[in-house]
């Protein structure tokens, strides 16, 4: 019997993307200066950056940046455990574990690669379990599959139902798997549920605060922090380093024995070149400023009541979230796609975020909001997008009547 012919198969899963519309581009951004961006010749107002602090272009960190590359160079050389671990990795990995007060950090090249680290080092065996939030990040459900251990799926924010996953598969080591903030819907796991549900089951608790360290809880300590949970509760917690603190990267911080477990065993921290120290050193100049800067935050706050207020008002279909994600609801794809590209004719740039990415039918704008964007800004964008709906209503009443 013949192969399948990988040529045709890309061919036909390609054909049925664009018949589905569901064909992803990708945007060039030839410069940026704050919030707007360059796109195609036009200067647009982006609200769909997670650089929610405002600091990838803050001053201080893109001088330290440049301070470190004319003195280290342009990379590590090496991996970690050969000889690239540099002073300020170390420097990183100790601030991040001191402000989100854990004993211990380690630092990796994103927050995919430390996901999948985390599960294949801990989850070796085929008994083992991961039970996850269904929406979770791809990369957490990845990683799962990847390191061959059994997951389990319950639904969102249903901390009964992470229980019920676990009575159903009784052996071999265990972990309860979240989110802190969800990407897609900007609301927050129930961690002090689910962290009871793990002490019940003798299950470790990893929380993925991708979008919740720098913006939530107290100094910005993310989720956990804000839910009064310590390392007792949740022994794991990852850190991203490219979304509130504006760089690139991500540390995983925890209880001694887990942190130095991963070190010794993890393959995508033993198998790959170390960070360049001039972007530990600016990430860790962002570190410094996301404790000390507290405004930053207070103006977010004030942005995000601003935006929901007035989406409100406009009769905008809104989420459950209080963060810096903030979701808009528009159905299907073409509804979407048109409002985007509606915004854009305005002269702002605002993602679509269509399926399989979330479920059918919950095709949404993301909107994500900075301390870098002024009121006014967000008052033109809330305006700009009712418009954009009613536009986009009547076309489609127009094209029913003609049908």
């Amino acid at each position: 019997m013949a192969r399948p012919d990988l040529h045709e198969r890309i061919q036909a899963l390609r054909k049925l993307r664009s018949a589905q519309g569901r064909i992803r581009v990708r945007r060039t951004v030839a410069r940026r200066d704050g919030v707007r961006v360059e796109v195609d010749g036009r200067w647009l107002t982006g609200f769909c950056s997670n650089d929610y602090l405002g600091l990838s272009q803050q001053f201080e960190v893109v001088a330290a940046l440049q301070d470190a590359a004319s003195r280290e160079g342009a990379g590590a050389g090496a991996s970690h455990l050969i000889s690239g671990h540099h002073a300020l990795h170390e420097a990183l990995e100790r601030e991040v574990a001191d402000w989100l007060g854990y004993p211990r950090g380690l630092l990796f090249g994103s927050g995919f690669i430390a996901n999948l680290a985390v599960q294949q080092a801990l989850l070796s065996e085929e008994e083992d379990l991961c039970v996850q939030d269904r929406l979770n990040h791809a990369s957490l459900l990845d990683a799962s599959r990847l390191a061959g251990c059994r997951l389990r799926r319950y639904p969102h924010l249903d901390a009964e139902g992470a229980m019920r996953q676990f009575k159903s598969a009784p052996e071999g080591a265990a972990m309860l798997v979240t989110d802190g903030v969800f990407s897609m819907d900007g609301d927050i796991a129930p961690l002090r549920s689910l962290s009871l549900v793990a002490r019940m089951q003798e299950a470790v608790l990893y929380v993925d605060d991708a979008h919740g360290v720098g913006v939530v809880g107290p100094q910005g300590r993310g989720c956990a922090a804000d839910a009064g949970l310590g390392v007792s509760e949740v022994p794991l917690q990852l850190v991203t380093l490219g979304k509130a603190l504006g760089g690139h990267g991500a540390v995983v911080v925890g209880e001694e024995t887990l942190i130095q477990h991963l070190a010794e065993t993890a393959r995508p921290y033993i198998y790959t070149t170390a960070m360049p120290p001039a972007q530990a050193a600016a990430a860790l100049a962002a570190v410094k400023l996301a404790r000390r800067d507290d405004w930053r935050r207070e103006k977010l706050t004030a942005l995000i009541g601003q935006f929901r207020d007035s989406a409100r008002r406009h009769g905008l279909e809104l989420m459950a979230s209080d963060t810096p994600i903030q979701p808009l609801l528009c159905g299907d794809e073409s509804t979407v796609m048109a409002m985007s590209a509606s915004l854009e004719n305005a002269g702002f740039l605002v993602s679509a975020i269509r399926p399989p990415t979330v479920p059918e039918g919950k095709a949404r704008l993301r909107v994500t909001l900075s301390a870098l964007h002024t009121p006014q800004q967000v008052m033109e964008l809330v305006d700009a997008t009712a418009r954009a709906r009613d536009i986009v209503q009547r076309q489609q009443h127009v094209a029913a009547l003609r049908a």
